[in-house]
């Protein structure tokens, strides 16, 4: 979809106009220019119980003039002077499920209408683009009649002069989708080797480098923790490495890894039939680093970032992984497996063995590791730890910018002694206190020579129920921080 902006209405032809419309006060500019040119209507309307105007209420109305649109849509934006990003994203997701499904090809949005409460307008357009592709997204694939789901829309506009805010909105929606429609696959489908094949992908769309290590080469390598996670499994497990070097030759990278557990039985340790089809999700940490790959690959800022995708798949066999068993990690420490169900954990901690070899200038993990920290935050906060105040308040910033939010969790050293083992250095559980912070307490043990952070997704990488899908979170905070640092 080409996305472009404009700066007035009057200069604009479109087949729908978008406006938004407050209940009471001034009406905006461009909702302004729109009533008077309609004889007053849209504010003849608000002043009966047709169209109050409230937070996403719409109301699609056939042409108001022939100076403008076959048809304007009118969208409410409530009482308040400014809206919260909720509301705000309330609003654009009602625009996107109405523009959804309309035979329009051209669309105008004039998102100038659209004021958030502590938002510059650049950033107001950036997420306004950004929410409004995210609402187009369906999952496309598997069903007889998808080629009726997708979006109309040939060319959108939005109100605005940033064209640089525009671009960042446009690439941040097409790495959400690309890291949803990885995280919606089904796992007979989304196997380590099809990680992989997106990997070489990227890699012919963008001239990034990537590198695979195979079973053999990880075995070679030590990674015995990240191995033993797969062994249960038919599919081969990989350690997929991608650099994209924007930046100085020889500068070294910022480093994203993502938890790629293609679908997660729970191994020996297996899991509750009930709601297993959501682990094909587990992978969603991975595509979470896929979805920033593209993004900055389409930006092209002046950086070097490597992203690292630890692929296994966690099922139960004759050569599975056992409880009790003893494996050696990379790092040359021991770890006593005392759940196989705690897999994510033994397939980062050689990863981030691994990328020491890279002297990063900071490495974030991202991995829908512990439903503890469902428990703890819910769908709200993705939760983060980190060894670094720094890293910690940079991914904080880049959260809020990009309306991607996280909350700091508690990474005490109080916490460890969970972690100890009568057999091995390390157990892969804590026990039942405190689940997600023995989990990062786990990994940061493999993380003493950079600034690292981890981010647990397990309450925000996808939705469950009704509305069953991965949401492509966090794309968009990582990009941003990514950005941050060109």
């Amino acid at each position: 979809m080409n996305m472009a902006l404009f700066d007035r209405l009057p200069n604009v032809e479109a087949d729908l106009l978008v406006v938004f419309v407050p209940s009471e006060g001034d009406l905006p500019e461009s909702t302004a220019w729109v009533d008077e040119n309609a004889a007053g209507h849209i504010s003849q309307l608000r002043e009966t119980s047709v169209f109050k105007g409230g937070v996403a209420q719409t109301l699609l109305l056939p042409s108001l003039s022939q100076d403008f649109a076959q048809a304007v849509l009118l969208v409410g934006v409530g009482k308040s002077d400014a809206l919260s990003d909720m509301q705000s994203r309330k609003v654009v997701a009602a625009v996107a499920a109405q523009i959804k499904g309309l035979p329009f090809a051209k669309v105008a949005v004039a998102s100038q209408g659209l004021v958030m409460k502590d938002r510059s307008e650049s950033e107001v357009i950036a997420l306004v683009a950004q929410w409004l592709n995210e609402g187009f997204y369906s999952f496309i694939g598997f069903k007889q009649d998808d080629a009726e789901k997708a979006t109309k829309v040939e060319t959108l506009l939005l109100q605005g002069s940033d064209e640089s805010a525009l671009a960042i909105g446009k690439a941040t929606a097409s790495g959400s989708a690309f890291a949803r429609q990885l995280g919606n696959l089904p796992g007979n489908v989304c196997t380590p080797s099809y990680l992989a094949s997106k990997a070489q992908q990227l890699a012919e769309d963008f001239s990034i480098e990537v590198e695979l290590l195979d079973e053999t080469k990880m075995d070679e390598l030590g990674m015995h923790c990240l191995l033993s996670v797969g062994r249960g499994s038919d599919q081969p497990s990989y350690l997929i490495v991608m650099h994209y070097r924007g930046g100085e030759e020889g500068d070294a990278p910022h480093v994203l890894l993502g938890k790629g557990i293609t679908f997660d039985t729970g191994g020996i340790s297996l899991k509750p039939g009930p709601k297993m089809d959501e682990m094909k999700y587990d992978m969603c940490g991975a595509a979470s680093v896929f979805g920033t790959m593209k993004a900055i690959c389409e930006l092209k800022p002046k950086m070097n970032f490597t992203a690292v995708i630890a692929a296994a798949e966690n099922m139960p066999s004759g050569h599975a992984t056992k409880p009790g068993d003893i494996v050696k990690t990379m790092s040359g420490k021991t770890v006593e497996i005392l759940n196989t169900d705690a897999e994510g954990r033994l397939v980062l901690c050689d990863a981030l063995s691994y990328i020491e070899r890279f002297e990063p200038k900071s490495v974030v993990d991202i991995a829908t590791l512990t439903g503890a920290c469902v428990v703890a935050l819910g769908s709200v906060n993705s939760g983060m730890y980190a060894n670094n105040d720094t890293l910690a308040a940079e991914l904080k910033t880049a959260g809020k910018v990009s309306a991607d939010k996280l909350w700091q969790m508690p990474l005490d050293e109080e916490y460890q002694q969970q972690l100890d083992s009568n057999f091995a250095d390390i157990a892969n559980i804590g026990g039942p206190e405190a689940g997600s912070v023995t989990a990062a307490c786990f990994l940061s043990r493999f993380t003493e020579s950079y600034p690292w952070a981890h981010l647990d997704i397990a309450g925000t990488a996808w939705s469950g129920g009704a509305n069953k899908g991965a949401s492509g979170r966090p794309v968009a905070l990582l990009t941003r921080y990514l950005l941050s640092k060109a």
